[in-house]
């Protein structure tokens, strides 16, 4: 029975499974017994399509990605700047990752299966490039971006694993008095572990300056 079953399943439906138990038992916690118990196969019968974890984790990185894609608040609009198609593309990276718990590790290394995002990359590069920036300073320009989000969303979740759920032990107020001979570092915890909203749209335009300052035409290269 298990192998009549194996037959119909395809990657991005085992995918869709994880993802949703990637939800509800993070990463430590996902499995591929579990999901396999989801679809009702035996844990081997997975091995067809995923020879191990990380090729799971490929094409949950995959469905994830084209998710964030098609969703209409991520759609670059006509005659958009670089700056403000850097912006859209980060906001719509981590509205992406937040979505799922431990979105941001799973995401983190990924290699995609496919080659969806061929087109979006083509698009950011030539509007970096159309703007006088070399090849070599458009990829480090946007991979820096990316890389602030990545690692941004990774520490976000490591504190909020959901939006609005606080990770269990964690408490700033107790954190301040344990630091209370360092009244920097304590003051600072309230800007550390809390507004991520604000702070990441902060380091985000930070970072655009820093490339404005650095990369675009005009700039004095250091």
């Amino acid at each position: 029975m298990a192998t009549k079953k194996t037959s119909k399943l395809e990657p991005g439906q085992v995918a869709e499974t994880a993802l949703r138990l990637l939800n509800e038992r993070g990463l430590e916690g996902l499995t591929l017994r579990a999901i396999a118990q989801e679809l009702h196969v035996q844990a081997p019968a997975l091995y067809w399509h995923f020879k191990n974890k990380q090729a799971l984790l490929d094409e949950m990185a995959t469905v994830m990605y084209r998710r964030m894609v098609t969703d209409p608040d991520a759609r670059p609009a006509a005659g958009q700047s670089w700056q403000e198609l850097m912006l859209a593309a980060n906001r719509g990276l981590r509205a992406g990752l937040l979505r799922y718990r431990d979105g941001a590790k799973v995401y983190s290394g990924a290699r995609f299966t496919g080659t969806d995002h061929a087109q979006d990359m083509e698009r950011q590069l030539g509007a970096l490039v159309d703007a006088g920036f070399s090849l070599r300073e458009a990829v480090r320009a946007s991979t820096t971006a990316y890389m602030y989000t990545l690692g941004f969303v990774t520490e976000e979740q490591g504190t909020e694993p959901q939006p609005g759920e606080v990770r269990e032990g964690f408490d700033i107020e107790e954190r301040a008095r344990r630091l209370a001979d360092y009244p920097l570092a304590a003051a600072a915890g309230a800007e550390i572990f809390a507004g991520y909203d604000e702070r990441f749209e902060e380091g985000l335009r930070l970072i655009i300056a820093g490339i404005e300052t650095v990369y675009a035409p005009g700039a004095t290269r250091g």
